[in-house]
């Protein structure tokens, strides 16, 4: 690999397309040409999320070399703005309705002018290894059960899907309803929200996020009830999820109950 003018010539863009096939779709990725057999429908979103994150974990890069790949193609991806500014991020990119997904190195200007586009946070991309100084001056944490840990890549996956599949200007309340209604939707798109779970989430008689979301063609408004509330989802890619309804209400729940924070022993203390 060449040293002088290494950062002009990396290109950091990889693309997945979702092609029909018999049995299901097939997974082909334009990067390494590779093809899957076909793929349940359910399994198809988290496939094409692992290996465009193996991708990224593969083809790793220091942070002073990463270019805006949007800008190396013209810009083509968005339209026009003021220019490319801030740090370069992983955005991903749903096109064709979820037939096709672009994971690329994007300034964040370009990231947010590009439609149906989320920065990948990452905790998607695998773990992340402390350096030595961090490993011997904090505690490690408690490893999270195996049920935890699935209820967590549940939600995170849920979410970077949500982020390219609503406007960008949701506000955060109403994606935070998305994700409950989408982890908690049959296979038919209803779903059923008790008054009380609402109310936990300080969500209960806000018509002004339904309607937002039922704006952005998500869903249909619901028609209120005493004890409860049911919604039909308009996304067909929340309709056939994988795993079960049970395990998916409890990624919802878990959702819901945010993990205390574990502070340093070195931290300062709290004002009083």
């Amino acid at each position: 690999m060449r040293l002088a003018g290494a950062h002009t010539t990396v290109r950091r863009i990889w693309t997945v397309e979702l092609r029909p096939r018999a049995g299901g779709p097939s997974l082909v990725c334009v990067h390494c040409t590779a093809h899957t057999p076909p793929l349940q429908a359910s399994s198809a979103r988290s496939a094409v999320l692992a290996h465009l994150a193996c991708h990224a974990r593969t083809d790793v890069l220091p942070g002073h070399l990463r270019t805006c790949q949007c800008r190396a193609q013209g810009c083509c991806w968005h339209p026009r703005h003021r220019g490319c500014a801030g740090p370069v991020l992983l955005a991903l990119t749903r096109d064709r309705g979820g037939r096709a997904w672009r994971l690329a190195d994007t300034c964040a200007a370009c990231a947010a002018a590009t439609s149906n586009t989320a920065v990948v946070p990452d905790t998607l991309l695998g773990p992340h290894r402390p350096h030595a100084a961090q490993r011997t001056s904090a505690p490690a944490p408690a490893p999270a059960s195996p049920s935890t840990f699935h209820e967590q890549l549940r939600v995170r996956e849920m979410l970077t899907y949500l982020a390219t599949a609503l406007p960008q200007f949701a506000s955060p309340a109403a994606r935070l309803l998305a994700l409950q209604c989408a982890l908690r939707a049959d296979s038919r798109g209803h779903v059923r929200l008790p008054a009380g779970l609402l109310r936990g989430m300080r969500l209960h008689g806000r018509r002004e996020l339904w309607e937002e979301l039922a704006h952005a063609g998500w869903l249909e408004l619901p028609a209120p009830r005493p004890a409860h509330l049911t919604v039909r989802l308009l996304d067909p890619a929340v309709l056939d999820q994988a795993p079960g309804r049970s395990a998916r209400h409890r990624a919802a729940h878990w959702a819901t109950h945010p993990m205390p924070l574990a502070l340093p022993p070195t931290a300062p203390p709290p004002c009083s």
